[in-house]
């Protein structure tokens, strides 16, 4: 269902405050570069690859199209772009991420372009690619305004976006609020959730139309305590939550998301099935809309 929207202006910082702003984004920032490149995401990412695909043919790709995948982390839109014969631009702020995008692009004799930027300064001139995609990537950025800014940017004029992000009420929402319990998000860090709404997309993209259709994935793995031991050890956020905790507090994250796992689980063979609600947006970018 396609709308146009429009947004409020954003909320400036003031003078007094703004130095310290800027030192606690960086700082912020950091620490999630420092998390991203911990364990090894694409052991997860690999298992993600139906949402890029969902997400390019949702777009209608063409052929010999520019595409930019911005926060690709290891690739799986900016491979299913590459299968549609475009010319694809994958970025990423983590070097360690990119490199498996590039494995897995030699791998399957794809050609892709690498990329090392960060989503909320995008080193490409304005208007310089057909359509921009991001899943499950840009919904990390601290300043939520800014990468959304910088994909409308770089999108030319009549060009599409697409995103895939987790909702607030889906699973890894859920987990989002369960790790928030034992490791709080900076001070005044909005939570990346809510990229999964469509209030929050036509705020960040306004006088846009969009599509927006809330779809699942799966979350197929031996069973629980698979799936834990596999986040626990590849997925930088909870591995770094994990290693803030002691004992005792990890042994009661283990239980909390056991919990929100057989709620969710529609296994019945002991094995984990678990829908993972997620929002896959398709964004407009109007003709006369030059170079925002």
């Amino acid at each position: 269902m396609k709308k146009s929207m429009v947004c409020n202006p954003p909320i400036l910082s003031t003078a007094a405050n703004s130095h310290e702003t800027v030192a606690d984004a960086r700082n912020i920032k950091s620490r999630q570069q420092a998390t991203w490149a911990s364990g090894d995401f694409a052991v997860i990412g690999t298992t993600l690859q139906i949402v890029g695909e969902e997400l390019c043919e949702a777009m209608d790709l063409r052929s010999g199209q520019q595409v930019l995948d911005v926060a690709a982390g290891n690739g799986n839109a900016a491979l299913a772009a590459a299968r549609r014969w475009c010319d694809v631009t994958a970025s990423d702020y983590v070097p360690a991420l990119l490199e498996r995008a590039r494995e897995r692009a030699l791998a399957e004799r794809l050609p892709l372009k690498i990329e090392i930027a960060d989503a909320e300064a995008l080193p490409f001139p304005d208007e310089s690619f057909d359509a921009v995609t991001s899943t499950f990537g840009a919904m990390f950025t601290p300043d939520h305004a800014r990468p959304a800014q910088e994909m409308l940017r770089v999108c030319k004029a009549g060009g599409k976006i697409g995103l895939s992000n987790w909702t607030p009420d889906g699973f890894i929402g859920e987990l989002f609020k369960i790790v928030g319990r034992y490791v709080p998000p900076p001070v005044g860090m909005r939570s990346p959730a809510l990229w999964g709404t469509t209030t929050h997309i036509r705020e960040l993209f306004s006088n846009t139309s969009f599509a927006a259709e809330t779809k699942n994935f799966m979350f197929r793995y031996r069973s629980d305590d698979h799936w834990i031991s596999t986040f626990r050890t590849f997925y930088g956020p909870l591995l770094k939550a994990y290693d803030s905790l002691d004992e005792a507090s990890r042994q009661t994250l283990t239980a909390d998301i056991k919990a929100l796992i057989a709620r969710l689980n529609k296994a019945g063979d002991g094995t984990m099935v678990v829908p993972a609600e997620y929002l896959q947006v398709v964004i407009e970018k109007p003709e006369h809309e030059r170079g925002r």
